[in-house]
This record gives structure tokens, sequence and C-alpha cells, in this order.
């Protein structure tokens, strides 16, 4: 995940334009809200890049906890948020450092597919621990084995012509492909589960898991989990 963190905490082109980027994280903002049980809630959204709905999420919570392995984008989040006292901005060296059974809701959106299968077993069991009983953890845009890129490129499209940046993102996918992310997702790959393999994977890790009926995101091509620590 190293070499991830490092490109996101970069001057990347991973948007189109300023409308993708803003677009892109009002709409994860709007579907994290819906898993949102209660305003007392405490939300831990972990690897949660940029997050610049955030506020939108906090006002919906008693509590929003970003927690970012980018050292830059953490700073950027801090001094983003710093006024909001609903929102805390922690590394994920200080989520491995909280306390047992103290989150409502977690989210981990567009994150597993960037660690290794060994990297996701240990954050889950972190996860289990996080969550109070009756809490969720929401596993997000999980890509699938069997859906290639060209799936991303009609997903992004549909929702640039929807919105109104179409030749932005034409022009982005050009650059796109001639970026250091292209070469970064060819030289290290991103990680696929089948649903089966997914709802195996958060069963080994203590939770009883199903699939939702729609993405986080505009993806409708990739794979959302929901999922509750079990007992017994």
């Amino acid at each position: 995940m190293d070499d991830w963190i490092d490109y996101y905490d970069s001057t990347h082109t991973i948007y189109a334009s300023k409308r993708h980027r803003d677009l892109h994280f009002e709409v994860i903002a709007r579907d994290i809200i819906g898993y949102i049980g209660s305003k007392d809630a405490v939300v831990l959204d972990y690897s949660c890049g940029e997050a610049l709905s955030a506020a939108k999420v906090a006002d919906a919570c008693g509590m929003l906890i970003l927690a970012e392995p980018a050292p830059g984008v953490r700073g950027r989040l801090i001094a983003r948020f710093a006024p909001n006292t609903r929102i805390r901005v922690r590394s994920l060296d200080d989520v491995r450092n909280m306390h047992e059974s103290s989150i409502d809701l977690v989210v981990m959106n567009s994150v597993a597919q960037y660690m290794a299968p060994q990297e996701l077993d240990s954050t889950l069991l972190i996860i289990r621990r996080l969550l109070k009983p009756g809490g969720r953890l929401v596993l997000g845009d999980i890509l699938r084995p069997e859906v290639g890129m060209a799936a991303d490129v009609f997903a992004l499209l549909r929702f640039a012509a929807r919105h109104g940046f179409l030749k932005d993102a034409l022009i982005g996918l050009i650059s796109t492909a001639l970026s250091d992310y292209r070469q970064l997702r060819t030289k290290v790959g991103l990680t696929r589960y089948s649903e089966a393999e997914m709802t195996a994977k958060l069963t080994a890790a203590g939770f009883t898991a199903s699939r939702a009926q729609r993405n986080i995101g505009h993806n409708p091509w990739r794979m959302t989990f929901v999922a509750r620590p079990s007992f017994g």
C-alpha cells in the first residue's frame, strides 16, 4: 500500500477537473450519510483521502474521525477542518490505539484495492475490535475480477455526461493513460475480489456480511459490503 500512499500524497491527476473532484466527494458523502444510524453516532472514515465533503457527514453524526495514512493529505485535512468541533483527524497508527468498542460505523471506501490481502485481513481485525457490538463496517468500491478498466472508463464518462464535465473527463482519461497512476497500476496492480471471496474474508475476520444493493459512489460495477461483528 505504501506506493499508493506516496502517489496520493503527491500532486496527482486522478480527477479530470475541480468539478469532478468536488462531485466525487459529494456523492461519497451522501452515500456515507445514508449508513449513519443516529445523530449521536461516532463514525470512522478509514483512509478517507481529501474528504472534501466531510463537513456534511459530520453534520449527520455526533463525531467524525478522518483517518488518513498520507501525511500531506492529513495535514490538509487538519487545516481544512480545524474549526469543526465534530471532526477529528487521525493517522492509521492513532486508529490502532483507539479504545475497543468505541465506533458505531466504520466506512472504508475505495481502499481495499490498494492493499495486499494480508494487509486487509489485519485491518479488518482492527476494525472489528473498534466497532461497538451493534456497529457496522461499510466496505465500498470493491473491484471484481471479471470487470476490467473499460467498465471504470464507462462509469466515469456516464458520470461526467450526467454532471456536465464530459470534455474534461475525456481529456483527463488521456492524461491518466500517460500518468504515474497508469504506470503504478501496471507495476503494483489493484487487488480484486469476487463477492464470495470478500464475504469469506469478512467472515474470517469475525463479521456477518452481505453485499449491499448498490455501491458507494458513481461506479455500479464495483461492490459494497455491509458487515456487523458476529458473536458466538
